[in-house]
């Protein structure tokens, strides 16, 4: 295996969802200036997400339903003209 391929620096970091107040330690080679002490009294490098499982609107049931029939319907009415104009009538 050829040297320096991959990273060298793999340890438990704690990651927190900032939206919902939300950790959890896992490793990973993520570098940071931060750290955090977690619940073991251990002091670990903390990295800080936007989102997680525990804020992400499809896995907490909180998505949005799109109207995707209303967009077809407009779609449809919006270039009705244009093929109909290219298509020859058939007898």
């Amino acid at each position: 295996m050829k040297k320096e391929l991959h990273p060298a620096n793999y340890r438990l970091v704690v990651f927190k969802d900032m939206s919902v107040d939300y950790s959890f330690l896992c490793r990973s080679t993520v570098e940071t200036k931060e750290t955090v002490k977690w619940e073991d009294g251990n002091e670990y490098p903390l990295v800080k997400l936007e989102i997680s499982d525990k804020s992400h609107p499809f896995y907490t049931g909180k998505m949005k339903l799109v109207d995707t029939a209303g967009r077809v319907d407009k779609f449809r009415n919006r270039y009705k003209g244009r093929a109909e104009q290219k298509q020859p009538e058939q007898q």
